[in-house]
């Protein structure tokens, strides 16, 4: 996020797009809903009627997929309408001639017709956002999960430049974290081509750093992504995997595929607070301490880090993260001998300049502190870009409508997309664990609008059968007119439906994510 989550409340207009807010993260969904109680504006771009598409200003009811044209469509509108930061853009931007003749280029009503928004609509939310003084984008994975997902960020930077909403407070683009510590897991690279920090590990000098701190050579050349391994791990000569924390046998698109490349692998070895469906076929599993048995740092959205006490010591067998990959190492030749995780904060703040001043110490004082803080002195920093983008002058990137990799079509009718619900969480390891939370959703389903299902002969409550060109599921059917004609809703918590057998693994090819939210389907009574 280039802002704080307190800051959402005071911001004049919030466009949510990509987001399922109310339902994903619910304590970001508060922060909206108290700024729309005192008054802010509320836009919100979703196929579906969600719950904060209900309370929101304009609901910008967007065909699946045209979230480039939608964001394009807007940005003409503001072009024509002159409701342009000059003055920011000459200081602060460049490329700014492209992505204006390629606005240009575009027809306003060909943008419009696909969306399927009124374009009437369109231009009172453009409006709205430019004229603001401060306002904030948020977005979650229903931008990032397509194919087109790089272009959709791009899209979404080039509308905040081009209003002049950053590098202040209350403003910003805020994208929202699918997991709890993912923002920290990738500023400790773990993403296949940068070390901790986000430096490149293609960076000589970079690479020279780490590896006289580490005592060892470090390759030039970028890993692989999670789907090179989880899809093509054998093909690409992985014999051998360690999987921490992550359950790709539901959470990976085309899964079936994710087990039958798991189940080829020489050796799979698993860490897991749960016996998911990844670690039932592992060869070894080691049982991993919970948040509450471990002392560490966690970072969240707002790139705030903060530090977790032990509260309990660990239960039967299990052991810290730390600890199991620090045993490992030793038993493998590589030495880790660390006494205390604050040993290992100390390396970090010395490795990677944006967590330079953040020690335990200083933690054990705060709430937490939020990157990048460079020493000691700093306080953290709780919005970005307040002199100079990180590459010096923000850059445009126009970008044209990239439809989804598959569309309906006679044999796979309807649009399925995917999401999350209220009471449980990624793929239902803990959640599903809760008496409480399973009694407020026992099974999965599918959202249907009631004109489809009375055009198929689906009842409400009745059992359907998904197909797409990867496989089939179960499911119960819910008809609700939550959703449009000839588009469907379903989640990923529960195993006995595993709707990633139908997903399509096709790939972002820049970010190298694919394409959870659209993919084509049939549906059919599960009865005949």
């Amino acid at each position: 996020m280039t802002n704080s989550i307190e800051e959402i409340a005071g911001s004049e207009v919030i466009f949510v797009i990509g987001s399922n807010t109310t339902e994903a993260h619910p304590q970001i969904a508060r922060r909206i809903i108290r700024a729309v109680d005192k008054g802010a504006t509320l836009i919100v771009a979703d196929p579906r009627d969600t719950a904060m598409a209900e309370i929101a200003d304009i609901h910008l009811k967007l065909n699946p997929g045209t979230d480039i044209p939608l964001l394009n469509a807007m940005m003409r509108v503001i072009l024509r309408e002159g409701l342009i930061d000059d003055a920011f853009i000459e200081m602060r931007t460049e490329n700014f001639n492209a992505l204006r003749d390629t606005l240009f280029a575009q027809d306003f009503d060909a943008l419009v017709e696909l969306t399927g928004i009124s374009p009437e609509l369109i231009k009172r939310a453009a409006r709205l956002y430019a004229s603001a003084q401060k306002a904030t984008i948020c977005y979650c994975l229903g931008i990032t999960q397509h194919v087109c997902g790089t272009a959709n960020v791009e899209s979404i930077a080039n509308l905040a430049m081009i209003t002049g909403h950053v590098e202040q407070d209350y403003t910003g683009v805020n994208p929202l974290r699918g997991q709890n510590n993912v923002q920290g897991a990738c500023d400790m690279g773990a993403l296949p081509g940068v070390f901790p920090g986000y430096q490149a590990v293609s960076d000589e000098k970079v690479r020279e750093k780490f590896a006289r701190a580490w005592k060892t050579d470090l390759p030039e050349a970028p890993g692989l992504t999670v789907m090179d391994m989880t899809h093509q791990g054998v093909r690409n000569g992985i014999k051998a995997m360690f999987i921490m924390g992550e359950n790709p046998v539901l959470s990976d698109p085309d899964s079936s595929a994710v087990e039958k490349n798991l189940s080829s692998l020489d050796f799979l070895a698993v860490a897991d607070i749960f016996l998911t469906e990844t670690a039932q076929l592992a060869d070894v599993v080691f049982p991993a301490a919970s948040f509450a048995e471990k002392t560490g740092t966690i970072t969240n959205s707002e790139r705030r880090v903060q530090l977790m006490q032990r509260a309990i010591e660990p239960l039967g067998e299990c052991r810290a993260d730390t600890e199991i990959i620090a045993a490992l190492s030793n038993l493998m030749g590589y030495p880790m001998n660390y006494q205390e995780p604050a040993e290992i904060m100390e390396e970090i703040a010395l490795l990677t300049p944006i967590y330079g001043g953040i020690y335990h110490d200083r933690l054990e004082r705060s709430w937490g502190i939020q990157w990048p803080c460079p020493n000691r002195e700093h306080p953290g920093t709780p919005y970005l870009h307040k002199y100079s983008f990180a590459r010096g002058r923000g850059r445009f990137v126009p970008a044209s409508h990239i439809p989804p990799k598959e569309l309906p079509d006679g044999d796979y009718p309807f649009m399925l997309i995917t999401g999350r619900t209220y009471h449980h969480y990624h793929t239902g390891g803990m959640t599903r664990a809760s008496e409480i939370l399973s009694r407020e959703e026992k099974e999965a389903f599918v959202e249907i609008n009631p004109q489809d299902a009375e055009r198929i002969r689906v009842r409400n409550g009745q059992l359907v059968r998904l197909r797409s060109r990867r496989g089939e599921i179960t499911v119960r059917a819910r008809a609700t007119k939550r959703v449009p004609e000839g588009i469907l809703y379903t989640t990923f918590h529960f195993a006995e439906s595993p709707v990633n057998r139908l997903t399509n693994p096709a790939r972002d090819p820049v970010a190298k994510c694919p394409e959870y939210k659209v993919c084509a389907v049939a549906v059919e009574p599960a009865d005949g």
